[in-house]
């Protein structure tokens, strides 16, 4: 993932030119529009520190017209979070999963096909990453109020089609949810970021890999309820002995 240094700082921007050609009129709605795609693009390559300076260059406007319709570079940032993060999730895909009128090796193979499709595109991933490496709030609000809940919905959907126990605590059904959802994942960053993984079809790749969740799960989550039982007998046995 390329970092443009000197657009991250502000640094080595070209000077203004004297004279530039007036800005075409636009209505305001348009323009809003217009802008926030340009943002879009502009941070998913230069990363969520570009300067709004550059950003306005990019848009051919002024940067005291871009405050006009965004009054800091915060209330961008929430836009393009809106816009570019979390509308791509689609909440049709949580009710497909729901749906045990199909056999849940092919609905969950299907959803992400198309969450891989849809929303795991170049675009998104290099805003996400970057917004994590800024430090933002982009990823920890996406994964608190969109993705956590999609995880422990697969997992429960799982263990019931396989008739396992589950353990009582989130953070293991997280991790058990992430050995899917972090190969599918980590497939298109290499396919859209390093530029590899680009000789077997996409979906052969999830369905092997969706394959391969399911055969492991019944003993992970096993693993997942001893590991959850353990402290409990461990802190059982301290009471007893403080007593």
């Amino acid at each position: 993932m390329k970092a443009r240094s000197q657009l991250l700082s502000g640094a080595g921007r070209p000077a203004r030119r004297s004279s530039k050609k007036p800005v075409p009129r636009m209505a305001p709605e348009r323009r809003r529009a217009l802008i926030l795609q340009r943002a879009i693009e502009f941070f998913a390559e230069y990363g969520l520190t570009a300067q709004t300076r550059a950003l306005a260059d990019a848009c051919g406007v002024a940067q005291r017209l871009l405050y006009r319709y965004f009054p800091s570079k915060a209330a961008l940032l929430s836009e393009v979070y809106n816009e570019a993060i979390a509308s791509p999730f689609k909440a049709v895909w949580r009710v497909q999963l729901k749906d045990r009128s199909h056999p849940w090796d092919e609905r969950l193979t299907e959803f992400y096909i198309s969450y891989f499709n849809n929303l795991l595109t170049r675009r998104w991933l290099r805003l996400f990453l970057y917004a994590s490496l800024a430090e933002a709030r982009m990823a920890p609000d996406y994964n608190q109020a969109i993705l956590l809940e999609t995880l422990e919905l697969i997992v429960a959907e799982t263990a019931a089609d396989q008739n396992v126990e589950l353990p009582e605590d989130r953070a293991l059904l997280h991790e058990l949810a992430y050995v899917l959802h972090g190969a599918v994942s980590h497939f298109a960053i290499r396919r859209h970021i390093y530029g590899a993984s680009q000789t077997v079809a996409i979906d052969r790749t999830i369905a092997l890999q969706v394959r391969s969740f399911l055969a492991g799960f019944a003993p992970a989550a096993a693993q997942a309820c001893a590991m959850e039982a353990r402290p409990r007998r461990l802190n059982h046995l301290s009471r007893q002995f403080t007593t």
